[in-house]
């Protein structure tokens, strides 16, 4: 019989910390929640203060048994669910099932999964802490009080298998309001003036900055054309040079926000991908001799607060790897986030000492990709700021001037392991500029107009979604992958070229809510209570005055939206082509994975296909089909010919109808990271990359 029984989320860390605990301890899974709301009914007694009705979730009768039988025989029982409000409302679940005293030292709380961190943990055992309980159930109370009395509304005047939420609602708003701005917007044309310039043999370029040193705007061709006419020769003065120092600052380590963004710019994960990778990397993973060890700390934290051993460990490894001048200012301070959860860490290496190199072996690729991203952000942290040489000079022709700024880097600092990523992709260059002095006489080779027109914003990817749910303070760390995920499982909107699109279901959905439940998609309605949640967890508002406050007026909207709200008919959309089996005509149907065609004959006729995309190019290998879009199990495009199984031929690439002007064979287009090539199957053909 073991002294002690400690309970956690995930078997996988149940057998690690088990090794790290000793022969006196069991640890066992409870395979996360217990106990939740019941699915079939509301679970909320409006009328008792909101008193929720929680049940054993169905399943999890054989694990709370087994929990049970345990715990009997233990002489004391540990909670050690995850750091946060969710897994400090599974130990309470736990503590209510077990008949574990919430008020004793009972929960356990680790930032992550190594032996040292467990051992230190169960030195400072804690009561639960009900303020963090109480800010979880009021936001799963909030949700099923807007879920379970919008969704029937929806499934009555739209279409069955709808819901509605509140960070998922506003979710839908941000993508739809943006798709306006696009429709909206308005291109304007605007002109710029690049000079190619020489100095001795050393070229470089300026653009056209404006008349007499004061900026001048170009807006069209006779803008640029006056320009053109008072430039007088080839020659230009150097009128000023303007050289300055400047430092540029590492990026914080991540937070889950900013680890979800930079996974999607620069590893091309979706969100729900870069959390499971995560949950595995913090869970542990078996590392050789070392055993099964988590590699990562927690991955749901909206803090970049880092631990002092973590600190000393690092600029130890970076003062050995690459010199003194390397570490981080000791008068360097990191920013604190509003709101942010200081309990935590940020997310970070266990050991930076387990350098990406060293695990790789027992990694997957994706795994260890995610793995070296963190290892890499964490790293450059807690390096010394880089330092870059600018040069900003002005050129004189006349009354015309123009301007060109270069770069380089003095010193690389952080930027000698790792450089965040933008959402436009455009990294900082070194521009190098010659050596100028006022006074000099540099000639120009070559004056190049161009129009050019403003673009609209653009739509959302997962990345910048995340990142203004975010700023705008909508939603919490554990809640962006799932929300993404729920808004395109509902067909409210989809991914275009990895950018969110809206659907028509997702309009007419959201411009029902506008209509009656307004405050559900407000934005600054829903940042205030996520607000209000944060000072329920600080124990300074009481749970049931939010979700009182909330309700008596969604009570009311609720009530003349059952009475006014008009039924919607989506009317189908024709396909194009008539069933093969009947001759009626097929329609356009969303379904879980997206659009397909259906006969429109329904009931009666059931035939259904998959919607194929032409793109003009014929089969190359039988001649006689044509090449189609199809997608992976992985949704992964790739082409094939549409006489399948008859013609197997396949490609990721696309295929061209051109010919190879070498060869005579399949030309294709292969993406890069930056841009489009055109190249050969067969042969070393290749074209310049297209942006």
């Amino acid at each position: 019989m073991s002294d002690y029984l400690v309970i956690v989320e995930s078997p996988a860390k149940a057998k690690t910390i088990e090794r790290y605990l000793g022969k006196k301890y069991k640890v066992k899974a409870s395979m996360g929640h217990i106990r939740d709301l019941p699915r079939s009914q509301m679970g909320v007694n409006v009328d008792e203060n909101y008193e929720p009705k929680y049940i054993t979730i169905r399943g999890k009768g054989p694990v709370l048994k087994d929990l049970k039988t345990a715990a009997k025989k233990a002489k004391k029982v540990f909670l050690a669910a995850d750091p946060d409000r969710e897994g400090e409302a599974i130990a309470w679940h736990l503590a209510h099932s077990l008949d574990v005293d919430v008020s004793s030292d009972c929960r356990v709380v680790f930032n992550e999964i190594t032996k040292d961190a467990i051992k230190e943990s169960f030195k400072h055992p804690r009561p639960i802490n009900m303020d963090l309980v109480d800010a979880q159930q009021a936001r799963r109370i909030l949700d099923r009080l807007v879920g379970y009395n919008i969704s029937p509304l929806l499934w009555k005047k739209v279409k069955k298998g709808l819901s509605a939420g509140r960070v998922q609602s506003v979710a839908v708003r941000l993508i739809i309001d943006r798709e306006n701005e696009i429709k909206k917007f308005i291109p304007e044309e605007y002109w710029s003036i690049v000079g190619n310039f020489k100095k001795d043999k050393e070229n470089f370029q300026a653009s056209f900055f404006g008349l007499k040193n004061k900026k001048t705007k170009l807006s069209t061709k006779d803008d640029v054309d006056a320009i053109m006419n008072k430039l007088n020769g080839d020659k230009y003065d150097v009128e000023s040079v303007e050289k300055k120092e400047r430092k540029r600052n590492p990026a914080l380590p991540f937070t889950t926000s900013s680890l979800q963004q930079e996974a999607a710019r620069k590893l091309n994960f979706r969100a729900k991908k870069t959390m499971m990778l995560a949950q595995q990397l913090y869970e542990g993973i078996a590392i050789g001799k070392e055993g099964t060890v988590g590699l990562i700390t927690y991955m749901r934290t909206d803090s970049t607060r880092v631990s002092e051993v973590a600190q000393k460990e690092t600029a130890e490894y970076i003062e050995a790897q690459f010199g003194k001048n390397f570490l981080k200012y000791s008068n360097q301070k990191d920013k604190k986030q509003t709101n942010a959860q200081d309990a935590h860490e940020a997310i970070r290496p266990t050991s930076t000492l387990r350098d990406p190199n060293s695990v790789k072996a027992y990694l997957s690729r994706d795994q260890h990709r995610l793995y070296k991203l963190i290892w890499d952000r964490f790293v450059a942290s807690q390096m010394a700021p880089a330092i870059m040489d600018t040069m900003a000079v002005t050129l004189k022709n006349g009354e015309v001037y123009f301007r060109a700024n270069g770069s380089k880097i003095k010193f690389q600092g952080f930027m000698k392991v790792y450089v965040e990523g933008s959402d436009d992709q455009q990294e900082e260059k070194e521009n190098m500029l010659p050596d100028l002095a006022v006074g000099d006489i540099v000639k120009v080779e070559k004056i190049d107009p161009k129009q050019h027109f403003t673009q609209p914003p653009p739509r959302y990817t997962e990345a910048r979604l995340v990142k203004t749910l975010e700023e705008l303070g909508i939603g919490r760390p554990s809640t962006y992958a799932p929300t993404l995920d729920t808004i395109q499982k509902r067909g409210y909107v989809a991914l275009d070229n990895k950018r969110f699109i809206p659907t028509e279901l997702g309009e007419i959905v959201l411009d029902l809510i506008m209509e009656f439940f307004p405050e559900v998609i407000d934005v600054e309605f829903t940042a205030k209570m996520e607000n209000e949640l944060d000072e329920v967890e600080d124990g300074n508002i009481q749970w049931v005055s939010i979700i009182d406050e909330f309700y008596k007026g969604f009570e009311i909207n609720l009530k003349k939206a059952e009475i006014e709200m008009q039924e919607v008919e989506i009317k189908d959309e024709y396909a194009g082509e008539d069933c093969e089996n009947c001759g009626n005509p097929m329609v356009i149907k969303m379904g879980r994975f997206g659009k397909f065609m259906a006969c429109s004959n329904f009931p009666d006729c059931r035939n259904t296909k998959p919607i194929v995309k032409q793109i003009g190019v014929k089969c190359p290998k039988c001649k006689e089909g044509n090449i189609i879009e199809r997608k992976s199990k992985k949704k992964r495009i790739f082409y094939g010919c549409d006489r399948y199984p008859s013609c197997d031929f396949v490609s990721w690439d696309k295929p061209l109808e051109r010919p190879c002007p070498k060869c005579n064979n399949v030309l294709v287009e292969k993406k890069l990271k930056k841009g489009i090539q055109v190249q050969c199957t067969e042969c070393d053909y290749k074209e310049k990359p297209v942006q």
